[in-house]
């Protein structure tokens, strides 16, 4: 990224707070559509499935896939920038204490709000971290990456999500009407906020 484009973005400050603010949120919203027991994304499922399976926190493994993730980025030289690592390091500690902190509710309706709060605030977020331009996510950069391979951005999400769901759902994780809710909605929110986001001057 050039000098002459910082500015657009807003100072350093300004960026690391969106940043942080973003991820903060993305935990959030991940907590929020799993304490609603009706489905999460695909990635969301495997992290469950892999803690149901294996162990430890929702959180934790979040992080550690995200880590491991990272590792793909070496064939597909990749370049990690400080959203990236921050993003490996928080949004699963952030998963975690709301999780650990909002009970999980127990009418339907209650469930259903959590839901769709989460997939709002899980779009809202995106468009505040990827806004900052501190770097993509680990597991946005396996598809950028893979899309410098020659496989379509819309190819590598496919084939990355349909993988992972798959995986995750054998392992345990819960697949449901929020699951499909996550994929219809969170690319049409994504790219309302995106532009709100945006710092502005």
């Amino acid at each position: 990224m050039s000098e002459a484009s910082l500015p657009s973005l807003g100072s350093l400050p300004n960026r690391l707070l969106r940043l942080y603010a973003g991820l903060a949120l993305y935990g959030t919203g991940i907590a929020l559509q799993i304490e609603s027991r009706l489905g999460g994304s695909p990635w969301d499922v495997f992290h469950q499935g892999l803690a149901v399976h294996m162990g430890l926190s929702v959180g934790m493994w979040i992080i550690i896939v995200g880590a491991l993730v990272m590792l793909l980025w070496i064939p597909l030289r990749q370049r990690p920038g400080i959203g990236t690592i921050s993003n490996v390091i928080l949004v699963g500690v952030f998963a975690d204490a709301v999780m650990w902190l909002v009970p999980a509710p127990g009418p339907l309706a209650a469930r259903w709000a959590c839901l769709l709060a989460g997939v709002v605030v899980t779009a809202a977020a995106t468009g505040l971290y990827i806004g900052a331009g501190l770097g993509p996510g680990p597991r946005d950069g396996l598809m950028t990456g893979l899309n410098r391979l020659g496989l379509s951005i819309r190819t590598a999400r496919t084939l990355i999500e349909i993988t992972v769901l798959a995986v995750g759902w054998l392992l345990g994780g819960v697949v449901g009407v929020g699951t499909v809710v996550f994929a219809l909605a969170i690319g049409p929110l994504t790219q309302f906020f995106m532009p709100r986001m945006r710092p502005r001057g």
